[in-house]
């Protein structure tokens, strides 16, 4: 796919998928009564998540796993069994012919090699998000589907999360009125750092904490925010066409190489705006996507979501007549406008979606594969929130402003 031709189609152009004739090259139709066969490419902690939701879908095993750090197999073999066939070249796991898909949970840097070859080999793909580390990146494994026809979906839970389509639907319908502003968080009180057995090993500590270092880590803008720039990309309709950024290593003095909190501003072409925060030494706001329309406001959290209406105001024109608060004249201007008070609505879901969205996600692919139907976080979706991290850390970067479209005019990432 041609970059410059996808951003001056506003990004909204789809890839034509051509038709799955067989789970692999050599391979057989993966029918909807057959067990699906995956491997998985990284057995770290993500590998292992992932593995565990899979196994809950019926139909599912894997018949391979591939890492480079040998705990990994025994860790691995504990969720899917101890006679599971291990692979410590991704190449051999591809050589396999008793699998079906692959799973890939690789450090970020490796996603474009790891699902390219792995689309290359004939096998269809569940990649973990970020979709890659570069724009560069991102244009290869969006070829790459292109290329072999095969399925493609990147690890984008609010695509498939209950609460999140629900609101998705609210505001589609246009109930709340025009959404101009979205606030986004993703705040912990925690080092992101992982415990390694041997501290003085450099080379384990980069491998076990490789989202603390830049060669492998997009960091808290592609691990956490890659969900929010996601979902925001949906509501708005498009990709953004500037994105100014902010950020550093301000408290966790401890050799890391990517910002411990980063707070970016993305404008869409629709004079939207996304804000997105993330910091790593408070936990106030917690994860959530506060969505602000002309009409009514959404709150969305891991624990569900909440609506709220405007009351029915004149916005034309602001009150010009005097008040007098706590025995102070001023001008009604100033005056404080009166917030929701918990007057909001628990948005509910039909029982026929609901769910953990960990688990539809995964489900959602196995379906995909068995029923030959196109997956919903697809490599569209993957590209624009990929570009969109990889542009956004540019700016944090930079502490300046990033345009798209001039990206776009000089072809670098």
């Amino acid at each position: 796919m041609n970059r410059r031709e996808f951003l001056g189609q506003a990004a909204t152009a789809v890839v034509a998928v051509s038709t799955l004739t067989s789970c692999h090259k050599g391979g057989s139709e993966v029918a909807p009564s057959d067990r699906v066969k995956l491997g998985i490419i990284g057995v770290g902690s993500r590998g292992q998540d992932l593995m565990q939701v899979f196994l809950r879908v019926p139909g599912v095993e894997f018949t391979g796993l591939c890492d480079v750090y040998e705990p990994r197999f025994t860790q691995g073999r504990k969720i899917t069994g101890e006679n599971t066939p291990i692979y410590r070249s991704y190449r051999q796991l591809l050589d396999a012919r008793d699998v079906d898909a692959v799973v890939v949970a690789t450090p970020l840097s490796m996603h474009a090699e790891h699902v390219g070859a792995s689309l290359d080999s004939g096998r269809h793909v569940y990649g973990e998000k970020s979709m890659a580390l570069t724009v560069e990146g991102c244009d290869e494994i969006v070829s790459a589907v292109k290329r072999n026809g095969k399925h493609y979906q990147v690890g984008l839970q609010y695509q498939y999360a209950p609460e999140y389509r629900e609101a998705l639907r609210i505001i589609r319908s246009g109930k709340i009125g025009r959404v101009l502003q979205i606030h986004a968080y993703w705040h912990r009180n925690n080092s992101w750092r992982r415990a390694v057995p041997d501290p003085k090993d450099a080379q384990l500590e980069q491998l076990i904490n490789w989202r603390l270092y830049r060669k492998y880590s997009g960091g808290l803008l592609a691990e956490l925010g890659s969900h929010h720039l996601g979902y925001a990309n949906e509501v708005f309709g498009s990709l953004p066409e500037s994105v100014t950024g902010s950020g550093g290593i301000d408290y966790w003095k401890d050799g890391r190489e990517v910002p411990d909190n980063i707070q970016v501003t993305y404008r869409y072409p629709g004079g939207q705006t996304l804000f997105f925060s993330a910091v790593t030494t408070n936990r106030l706001e917690g994860c959530q996507i506060r969505i602000f329309a002309t009409g009514g406001s959404i709150v969305l959290t891991q624990d569900g979501g909440t609506l709220y209406y405007e009351p029915s105001t004149e916005q034309s024109a602001v009150p010009q007549e005097s008040i007098i608060e706590h025995g102070i004249i001023t001008a009604a201007s100033y005056k404080a406008e009166e917030p929701y008070r918990g007057k909001g609505k628990k948005l509910e879901v039909p029982s026929d979606t609901s769910g953990n969205p960990e688990y539809l996600a995964c489900n959602s692919f196995i379906d995909c594969l068995r029923q030959n139907r196109h997956p919903e976080a697809d490599e569209n979706v993957a590209w624009k929130a990929g570009v969109s991290v990889a542009l956004g850390n540019q700016a944090i970067d930079g502490g300046n402003k990033i345009v798209f479209s001039d990206q776009q005019s000089r072809g670098t990432a």
